[in-house]
This record gives C-alpha cells, structure tokens and sequence, in this order.
C-alpha cells in the first residue's frame, strides 16, 4: 500500500538514470516528481534547469551512477550544484546503484580508489546525505563524511525465494568476499553456504578452481551484488551442475548486464536469474530467465524515515 505524504517540505527529483524507479518511489511515498529539465549544449555539456522553488525544501535526489556512467555522475553533481545555489534546506542523494564502487582499495601498484573519489565529488559538490543500496564494499561508507543509509537487497530476494518454497537448497557465493551476504541469505532462508574459490586474472574475467561445500543433489542459489558481463555467475553455475547441484538460480541487486551478459545467461545452465531494478534493463538486454524485482518501497520507506528523522535500521530486518 502507498503512503500518503503530503509534507510540502519534501521535494523529490530525478535525472535521467532511471525515471521509471524514480516514479515508482514518488508513488509509493504519496508524492509528485519535481520539476527538472536535463539538456546539452551541442559539445555535450549538460545544462539543468529546476522548474520550481526549492527555497528551505528538503530536496531528495534520485539517480543511478549506471551506464552511461560519466554522464550520469555529471548530471548528479550539476544537480546538486544547482540545488545548492537555489538555497534548499537539505539536498539527500538516493543512488540506488553506487558506480565506481569496484575500485574500493589499491589492489596493485598505482591504482586509483574511484569509490572515495566518487564520494569525494558528492560531498564537495554539497550532498548533505546519501541512500544507497548494497554497495559493493560496505566500508565505502567510510568513505563519506556526512550520514550515509546502507539499504540493503537481501530481504527482498531473500523472500522471492522464500515464496517459491525450493527444496533441499545452499545458498553459494561466487567468491570468498561474498561470503558475508551468502550468510545473510542462508540465515534468512534457513540454509547452508558454498564458496566458490575461484580467481580473476584481469578484469571481467574469472576461472573456477574449486567448490567449498556439499552441493550434491542440492539447489544450489548464487548470490551476488552485482551481475555485469555474467561471467562469474554463468561459469559458477555449470560448474554447480557439473559437480552434482540439481539446479541453479542466481541472484544479484545490481543488473550491470553488459555484453555479452544476455547471451551467457540464455546459454548457461541457470534456471532463473532474479535481480532488482535499481538500474533499468533495456528491452534489447532482456531475457526470459530474468526477472526483476521493485526496491521502490523499500528506498520509498528510507525517504520518509529519513525525512521524519525515524530509524532506518528496521527496514534491514
């Protein structure tokens, strides 16, 4: 069921990363979208104008920092620099999908940190707050010196599962750091965990070495936060079946899907691949094995609690 907010004091707005989820939110709180025009200059500068009055409003920013990255992230940052010079109360960043958070420390030698370059942009630009949603690296809120809101997406695929009442399942982490949200899964669905040992010689590739736990016979559900070319999840998933796992669903919060991610889904030995819609999925990157499923009430429910100075941490249980 909807809230009905109708506090004046609160303005949402979103750009143009996934307007489709943005309404949703607005429904779901009982509230209109603001209104906001995103145009470029014929060399590509992106130009905000806000259509209304933000003066002493607490202003509520939906976007996702999803392909195309770059152009999103500016989009955000003018947005909050607008917001600023037009004297709002608070401006509350909501990133359903935190980009740049996969380079979250120095794994070799002269690497970049994007996930504390990124948070350092947000801040400097005049964020106040933000809500995100399953971040890669949950430190990353380290990163942030004003209040940061960690949702996150194991409830709500956690119960997907729960209602389909699989038999005789493991929940399994594609690698060792996800170990810590296959347990959060287990625990919800009262299951036992697998690993996947597995290595990355480069970026968006990966080779399976072993598998950590008893998956004969067994339904064997991966998790992950983020599927982006599927490699991992795909390879996991016929080295489940391989190895004796009946069948195979995966799970992630984030759906990247880059290609060739549709392909190794509709071609792997994964029955259903279930995921979120915090970054929308084009018609040409759909695929009968997946479905999605809405965060709107859940970053709804953040908004007013956030705004009425509530607890979130409930909305974790």
């Amino acid at each position: 069921m909807a809230f009905s907010y109708k506090d004046p004091s609160l303005k949402v707005f979103t750009l143009n990363s996934n307007r489709q989820l943005a309404q949703e939110i607005a429904d779901h709180i009982g509230t209109t979208l603001g209104e906001c025009t995103v145009k470029h200059f014929s060399d590509g500068e992106i130009q905000i104008n806000i259509e209304e009055s933000v003066r002493g409003h607490d202003v509520y920013v939906i976007q996702s920092t999803s392909a195309p990255v770059n152009q999103h992230m500016m989009e955000l940052l003018i947005m909050i620099d607008a917001l600023k010079r037009a004297s709002a109360r608070s401006i509350n960043i909501v990133m359903p999908y935190y980009g740049y958070a996969r380079q979250d420390r120095k794994a070799r030698a002269r690497e970049p940190i994007t996930a504390k370059l990124v948070a350092d942009l947000l801040e400097t630009a005049g964020t106040d707050r933000v809500i995100t949603l399953d971040l890669h690296a949950p430190q990353i809120q380290g990163f942030f010196d004003v209040p940061i809101d960690h949702l996150q997406g194991v409830p709500i695929l956690a119960e997907y599962f729960k209602e389909k009442n699989l038999e005789d399942i493991i929940i399994v982490s594609p690698d060792h750091g996800g170990v810590t949200r296959a347990r959060k899964m287990a625990d919800r669905l009262k299951a036992p965990i697998g690993i996947i040992d597995k290595r990355r010689p480069r970026p968006n590739v990966a080779e399976v070495m072993n598998i950590v736990g008893n998956i004969e016979g067994k339904t064997a559900i991966l998790i992950d936060d983020i599927i982006d070319t599927a490699g991992t999840m795909t390879l996991a998933a016929n080295a489940l079946i391989e190895n004796g796992a009946n069948e195979v669903y995966a799970c992630a919060t984030h759906s990247v899907l880059s290609p060739p991610a549709i392909d190794r889904i509709d071609n792997s030995q994964l029955k259903e691949l279930i995921v979120t819609n915090s970054i929308p999925i084009p018609e040409d990157k759909r695929s009968e094995k997946v479905k999605e499923l809405s965060v709107a009430p859940l970053i709804g429910e953040a908004i007013i609690r956030v705004h009425e100075l509530q607890s979130v941490s409930i909305l974790f249980d």
